[in-house]
């Protein structure tokens, strides 16, 4: 896991890189808890199962939206940026991999045909003059 830092503001937590391959235990919590957007990695053997369950509402804030990308299929690049709008960071994204931002910005390159990528945000989403400040 690439956990990447602001230059900027020091120990701001701007962006989580996390690849398939680093899984290799029944759970891996990837977001800090501090975070809204939280996110973790389960590898799980056939025939586990959980208690069934529903979640507690909770008054829930954030000053801004966070959002997450998983690949399924093809290859992204990740081009994250600072809290000053430089680029901090590229990354290339394969099946399985994962982009975090909590802060900061991103943009995304589709390095081939067909690539297929799970977007998570947090909500509500007002559309994009109330959720986006391009670079």
């Amino acid at each position: 896991m690439e956990k990447i830092y602001s230059k900027v503001e020091d120990g701001e937590l701007l962006h989580i890189l996390f690849k398939k391959e680093e899984i290799n235990k029944a759970r891996t919590d990837i977001s800090p808890e501090n975070q809204y957007l939280q996110l973790s990695a389960l590898n799980l053997n056939k025939g586990k199962t959980f208690r069934p369950h529903k979640h507690i509402i909770h008054e829930k804030i954030t000053d801004r939206a966070q959002e997450s990308w998983v690949v399924i299929q093809g290859k992204v690049k990740a081009i994250l940026f600072d809290l000053d709008d430089n680029v901090i960071r590229e990354a290339i994204l394969e099946p399985g991999d994962i982009s975090i931002t909590f802060n900061g910005g991103h943009n995304y390159e589709i390095l081939e045909d067909n690539t297929l990528v799970y977007e998570y945000k947090t909500g509500p989403y007002l559309g994009q003059e109330f959720d986006k400040v391009f670079i």
